[in-house]
């Protein structure tokens, strides 16, 4: 049974042997299989209980001396074990080490540890050395060409916790891991923040470009897996799928539970995709009807005050701009009671700093029809929204904004 109090620091240091190893499975999206096992330090008392020890490695008030050798301790234990078993040699072991004491040394306890295991038969291409973004503070160009010879060695290095904290994204591009692991554990089923989505997007969009692979750890429930896998995980480690074992779990444990989730996954992709292009199709059909009414020298406010009128069972704001991003219309704002009003103060905004402005404006001109957005926040709003544009000539276009009740009313487009 796993207990939480925290035992005496010396207790631990007298009694190294009842440190033991735990393997939590990562698991891969390509395969649905395990690809390696996080080594996790556990210690085991007299009464068969066991407690993780991560408190004891992130507790500045306790030796780095001590910390370094239970770090060394469980890691041979771990290696004498990973090259014993005749696994898949494709298989790779996670093993976890605080940046100070990794910096305290310049590495030289670790790599000893490594390549006198390397004389045994292990190839180092299987290690991965986790190091926790936070704990990165100082000194890290001396890290960074640490990590840059340990690569050399065939060593993969993974940056841990990637923005949990207030940490730098040009860590990313600092250091360059080949793989990024992103903690999903704090975010509850009832109330994924979308925020966090912007966040998490911006690290997979710069993994990407640096060639790292993310990994999404913590993930305890369906929600937290289909979190993961919609934002770019390639790797996924959690309790839902395994928890941490005394021993290496089968390469195919967690397949029977990726593929079902995996297939719902899709499934629901599949129905939201139809959901948007169904409310595109509506919009358009209305949208064409109702430009049909409008002369072809009516001023701009006209228009979008025609168009707010058809449109207002799904819209809140129209507004035209250029292929500049200059609005040439006021604002029709839908109010309260349900009326609209045009607000003047949106004239000669600048619109063009918008990401994906002059893709959009680019694609709707190519494909000579209308196109919806993503989920986004609206700032004047603070609110979730979706806006439709579509082309009125060959250098302007109209913006209808969709409120969040009108997309949380209908299956599939949140």
């Amino acid at each position: 049974m796993e207990v939480y109090e925290i035992v005496d620091p010396l207790d631990i240091m007298m009694n190294l042997e009842q440190v033991i190893p735990y393997y939590q499975p990562v698991v891969s999206a390509d395969t649905r299989q395990v690809i390696g096992y996080e080594v996790k330090a556990y210690y085991l008392d007299e009464e068969d209980e066991i407690q993780r020890l991560d408190w004891f490695f992130k507790d500045p008030s306790i030796p780095h001396d001590f910390q370094l050798e239970v770090n060394h301790w469980i890691q041979q234990k771990a290696l004498d074990h990973f090259i014993s078993i005749k696994s898949d040699e494709s298989l790779v072991l996670f093993i976890n080490y605080n940046a100070h004491l990794l910096y305290k040394d310049d590495g030289e306890t670790l790599l000893s540890l490594l390549q006198s295991y390397e004389k045994k038969g292990l190839n180092l291409n299987r290690i991965v050395i986790e190091i926790k973004e936070e704990q990165i503070t100082e000194e890290m160009d001396s890290l960074r060409q640490l990590f840059k010879y340990m690569k050399t060695l065939g060593i993969q290095i993974a940056l841990d916790d990637v923005g949990k904290t207030n940490g730098n994204l040009g860590r990313l591009t600092h250091f360059e891991p080949n793989i990024v692991k992103i903690d999903v554990s704090f975010l509850k089923d009832d109330a994924l923040p979308h925020l966090y989505r912007e966040v998490h997007y911006s690290i997979s969009m710069l993994a990407r470009k640096i060639g790292a692979t993310l990994l999404f750890k913590g993930i305890s429930t369906y929600n937290q897996f289909n979190y993961a896998w919609r934002n770019g995980g390639r790797y996924y480690q959690g309790r839902y799928l395994s928890p941490s074992k005394p021993h290496f779990a089968e390469i195919d444990s967690c397949k029977e539970i990726i593929e079902r989730d995996f297939q719902l996954f899709v499934n629901y992709e599949k129905k939201k995709m139809k959901a948007q292009l169904e409310l595109s199709n509506r919009i358009n059909q209305q949208f064409s009807t109702t430009m049909q009414d409008i002369k072809g020298d009516a001023p701009y406010d006209e228009i979008i005050f025609t168009v707010g009128h058809a449109c207002s069972q799904f819209a809140f704001r129209v507004y035209i701009c250029s292929d500049e991003g200059i609005q040439l219309s006021s604002n029709a704002e839908k109010s309260k009671d349900g009326n609209w009003e045009l607000h003047y103060e949106g004239r000669q905004k600048n619109w063009s700093w918008r990401p994906y402005f002059f893709e959009n404006i680019v694609r709707m001109n190519v494909e000579k029809k209308g196109i919806l957005s993503d989920l986004y926040t609206d700032i004047e709003r603070d609110e979730q929204i979706r806006t439709y544009s579509y082309p009125i000539s060959d250098n302007k276009y109209i913006f209808i904004d969709i409120p969040y009740d009108y997309l949380y009313e209908q299956e599939g487009l949140l």
